[in-house]
């Protein structure tokens, strides 16, 4: 293939909710789709950074900056277009893994169209359909999260995780497993918001049984998340400190990671997630699909990605109407429990026109 132009397209969708974290709370998902535009066809990427770097230190104007000015020039230059080849070809340009892997999940799914293969046969799906679980924010009340949980559970997830903070941990955790019992899958997620001097306090977490604690203390900080798994009882699970897999396996060298969140866009893209995923089956570490309010595209490639054998906990690939009232591809519907893995062409679903261009704030043609 060769690689004819690529579109910046930022798009702002309303949340059916807002959703609070410890680092802010959200209301809209101001996001970044790319369109990459081959001498074949066509494919799509979504760029995962938010409007500010409070996740991560990326954000969609930087994102945007570096595709323009640096990662969309080198690729072009490159030669022949083939998805195995951008990581190698962006390498020199550090950091700004956000923006890489929306690009190569663009030449993905261009590729993968031209010949007729779906995502999942492509990174090696072993599964149909995926288990889902949904993420729970921070909320103004216990009971208002005993509630929203409740609703989660009747729709038919099959693991709950709550966003935490000092402040709000130990108690939501006590209500929800009183409310609804031992037998329901529940994890905790703290968006890095404690340090280890905070581990006796964390350790009161540990009488309720959860499957993990996601990223406790700061990304930098993975020593800290060894120490810390040696003081309390809940597995640790590592997001944020994971950006690749090389530190994946350092973080399970040193203790630090029982389990790992495979985010693709954290990590530069879907082929490096299962270089990830390999290292962790490798290790005998599980690992699941997080997620960061992706759109229909987003999604089909993260469930095609949680199709993977190592994929043995459920993951953040809720259904469309977790975070939108309309998705800009045909929705992603619960059934049982689960998502159906696509099966198309590529990611196996194309954005709906008048979906796409209701959201759609601006727009960008990259010329090479």
């Amino acid at each position: 293939m060769k690689l004819t132009g690529v579109e910046l397209r930022r798009v702002s969708m309303p949340l059916v909710s807002p959703f609070r974290t410890s680092f802010g709370t959200q209301t809209a998902r101001e996001l970044m789709l790319l369109r990459v535009v081959t001498d074949e066809g066509e494919g799509w990427g979504e760029c995962v950074a938010m409007a500010d770097p409070l996740y991560s230190s990326e954000y969609n104007d930087a994102a945007a900056d570096v595709l323009q000015r640096f990662l969309v020039p080198a690729l072009a230059a490159s030669g022949p277009l083939e998805a195995h080849r951008v990581a190698t070809v962006l390498a020199p340009f550090k950091g700004h893994r956000m923006a890489k892997a929306a690009l190569e999940m663009g030449v993905l799914d261009a590729e993968l169209r031209a010949q007729g293969r779906s995502f999942g046969s492509a990174l090696g799906a072993v599964h149909e359909r995926v288990p889902c679980g949904v993420s729970v924010g921070i909320m103004d009340s216990v009971p208002a999260l005993v509630d929203a949980v409740g609703g989660y559970l009747d729709e038919g997830y099959v693991r709950i995780k709550l966003k935490i903070e000092p402040g709000w941990d130990v108690e939501p955790v006590r209500a929800v497993r009183e409310q609804y019992g031992d037998d329901v899958l529940l994890q905790v997620d703290a968006n890095t918001a404690y340090t280890l001097a905070d581990a006796r306090h964390l350790a009161k977490l540990d009488p309720f049984d959860l499957l993990l604690i996601e990223q406790p203390l700061d990304e930098e900080d993975v020593l800290g998340h060894a120490d810390l798994a040696k003081q309390i009882r809940t597995p640790v699970c590592l997001d944020e400190s994971i950006v690749s897999a090389q530190s994946a396996a350092a973080a399970i060298r040193l203790g630090a990671a029982a389990i790992v969140n495979i985010k693709p866009g954290r990590v530069g893209g879907y082929l490096e997630a299962r270089r990830i995923h390999d290292v962790c089956v490798a290790n005998g570490v599980p690992v699941w699909c997080g997620g960061m309010l992706e759109t229909g595209l987003g999604r089909a490639a993260n469930v095609a990605l949680a199709a993977l054998p190592g994929f043995t906990l459920p993951g953040d690939t809720s259904g469309s109407g977790r975070y939108y009232h309309r998705d800009l591809t045909a929705p992603f519907v619960l059934d049982d429990g689960h998502l159906g893995v696509p099966t198309g062409p590529g990611l196996g679903v194309t954005p709906l026109e008048d979906a796409l261009a209701e959201v759609t704030t601006a727009t960008e043609w990259l010329t090479v």
